[in-house]
């Protein structure tokens, strides 16, 4: 029996590891109108990662959050910046509304999510 397209199994899943980081801080890219650059904490480490919201939110109103990324994300340059990991945020069907996945109580940097 075949899977419809776009499912994954659960073994899939598994492999996702998604932690929750403390924003340290946030600051628009320099080359990128749409990106901010974030610089996490997740417990054992600290990371930069882009994310496309700055249309969304200031970067001061992030610092300080509590999110969740996806930590075992491949490295990759975003316009000339490195981003270690990607958060997950929910959004509107026509992106007019974008809003930051978090934990709904403290928990520390790091926690696993799943």
């Amino acid at each position: 029996m075949s899977e419809p397209a776009g499912q994954i199994t659960i073994d899939d899943f598994l492999k996702i590891q998604l932690r929750v980081a403390k924003v340290l801080e946030a600051t628009p890219h320099p080359n990128a109108d749409k990106l901010l650059v974030l610089k996490v904490d997740l417990g054992t480490e600290q990371r930069q990662i882009c994310a496309g919201i700055r249309a969304y939110y200031a970067p001061e109103d992030l610092v300080g959050k509590l999110i969740v990324v996806v930590a075992n994300l491949a490295p990759r340059m975003m316009r000339g910046e490195e981003s270690n990991g990607m958060l997950l945020a929910a959004s509107t069907e026509d992106r007019s509304q974008v809003v930051v996945v978090g934990p709904w109580t403290d928990v520390p940097p790091g926690s696993g999510v799943g």
